[in-house]
């Protein structure tokens, strides 16, 4: 069999076999039957019926296949094309098997990456339901049993009822806030949170979150602070407001993690065209296989602590999407029982 035959060659074989055919009966009828035929005659003969053959199977060739595949190609060729390149793409190779057993094999290879990243979603799909269904299982149980021990005669014990409902509160709380956070991601993974650039003092938002948190961070006696050098005000150029929730979400898991007396402090670093913000703490710190999986939705690097403090588990997710929406990006370093430092860049003002 013949690999990847042009319908040149299948003309020319075919118009081959016609020939020697015809070459077989004239051999017969030369020396068979000792006609009276000149020599130059039978050549002539031969080259005649091997040229219009040719030509006969090669015409319907192309006329029949050839351009039926040439239309195929041409449609489908057109259709992967931009409006723009519409209008001025010129007219398709002349040899067009060559170009659809090469785009055949890139649509195959596309394909297996297509499969491959739909199974990588499905893996995805299959873990963050499960995950959200974990958390959502939590504070849901948790009500029910407050809830059920009022209705049960609890309700009129002055010395649990109030203390039930506060409890039944605040699972409310963080069943809220774990709505209200996958709302956020929600918003900025569809691109329909519209951010407000706008230049502003990085600096004075850091000590804006510092108020805003020092009770918390009082709670655990852990001190917010500047490092050495830390001083200078950069303008920076981003959403005030989002970034406002990045070092919020940031700082408060340094308080979260961080070792009861211990301190959190925040740096800034010229980085030319951008500024590098730090927030580092000396905390339980991060184990290194655990590092990559940090920005995951539900994550948690210590669950007990983490569900004792509160918090829905997509903080960090949340900033990391911020960040990228930004066109920045964001790392981390930890090491286990000395601390963690989270740094982020903002574009100069």
């Amino acid at each position: 069999m013949l690999k990847n035959p042009t319908p040149q060659l299948i003309a020319l074989l075919s118009a081959l076999w016609v020939t020697l055919a015809v070459l077989a009966l004239d051999a017969g009828a030369l020396f068979g039957f000792q006609w009276a035929t000149p020599a130059w005659f039978f050549v002539v003969q031969v080259i005649l019926v091997f040229m219009c053959a040719f030509i006969v199977f090669f015409y319907y060739l192309r006329k029949y296949i050839y351009r039926k595949i040439k239309l195929i190609y041409k449609t489908i060729h057109q259709q992967k094309l931009r409006p723009e390149e519409k209008s001025s793409s010129v007219d398709m190779q002349t040899d067009i098997i060559d170009d659809v057993e090469r785009e055949v094999a890139i649509w195959a290879d596309n394909q297996a990456k297509e499969i491959q990243n739909l199974r990588n979603w499905q893996e995805y799909r299959r873990r963050f339901l499960g995950d959200i269904s974990h958390e959502l299982k939590t504070p849901i149980f948790n009500i029910q049993g407050y809830l059920e021990t009022l209705l049960d005669g609890g309700l009129y014990d002055p010395t649990i009822n109030a203390t039930y409902l506060e409890r039944a509160v605040k699972n409310v709380e963080r069943l809220n806030t774990i709505v209200e956070d996958l709302e956020v991601i929600s918003r900025l993974e569809s691109g329909e949170l519209i951010l407000e650039m706008q230049n502003f003092d990085i600096r004075t938002l850091a000590d804006e979150v510092f108020e805003e948190l020092d009770m918390k961070a009082a709670e655990r006696n852990i001190k917010l602070g500047f490092k050495t050098g830390a001083d200078q005000h950069f303008k920076v150029r981003a959403d005030r407001e989002s970034i406002r929730q990045v070092m919020i979400n940031l700082v408060n898991n340094s308080i979260k993690y961080g070792n009861e007396g211990g301190s959190t402090k925040v740096g800034f670093y010229d980085m030319d065209r951008n500024i590098l913000v730090e927030i580092a703490d000396n905390g339980i710190g991060i184990p290194p296989e655990q590092i990559s999986h940090v920005f995951e939705r539900f994550y948690r690097v210590d669950k007990s602590r983490s569900r004792e403090r509160g918090g829905s588990g997509l903080g960090l997710s949340i900033v990391k999407h911020i960040i990228e929406a930004h066109h920045q990006t964001i790392n981390v370093r930890s090491t286990l029982q000395l601390g963690s430092t989270f740094g982020f860049t903002l574009a100069k003002a």
